[in-house]
């Protein structure tokens, strides 16, 4: 997954990162000492793209979202977090959560989704917004 930042200068910043959703929040884990915890800092607003190299581009499909991102504090949402990302990527496996001194665990919650799905038409796109959330963001 790409996750883009707005850095303090204006510029946006992209890294990729490895995800987890529990339905439209989307959990992922930056070290203390990144950019991009830094940039969401700043400024809570992400866009997030997930997607993967078609062998052709009447089978691309595509989700891109614009989203809220915080820190998650609550020790369960961190725990269910961490086991969600261990499920998808088996490269964690065994691994224990990094520790909050090196590493925070991020929820970016979707308010814009558009999904892209040229199996049925080319260009073909669904897009729609998201209420937010009731309880605010940590």
């Amino acid at each position: 997954m790409a996750v883009a930042t707005n850095r303090p200068d204006g510029w946006p910043q992209n890294t990729i990162v490895g995800y987890a959703n529990l339905g439209f929040s989307i959990y992922f884990v930056v070290f203390r000492s990144s950019q991009k915890l830094a940039n969401i800092r700043t400024d809570t607003r992400v866009a997030i793209a997930v997607g993967h190299e078609p062998v052709g581009l009447d089978v691309l499909q595509a989700v891109y979202a614009g989203a809220e991102a915080a820190e998650v504090i609550d020790q369960t949402e961190k725990a269910q977090a961490w086991k969600l990302l261990t499920e998808r990527h088996p490269n964690l496996s065994g691994l224990d959560l990094p520790t909050a001194a090196d590493a925070a665990v991020m929820r970016a919650r979707c308010r814009y989704l558009s999904v892209l799905d040229y199996r049925v038409a080319f260009g073909h796109r669904v897009s729609f917004e998201l209420e937010p959330p009731d309880t605010p963001s940590e």
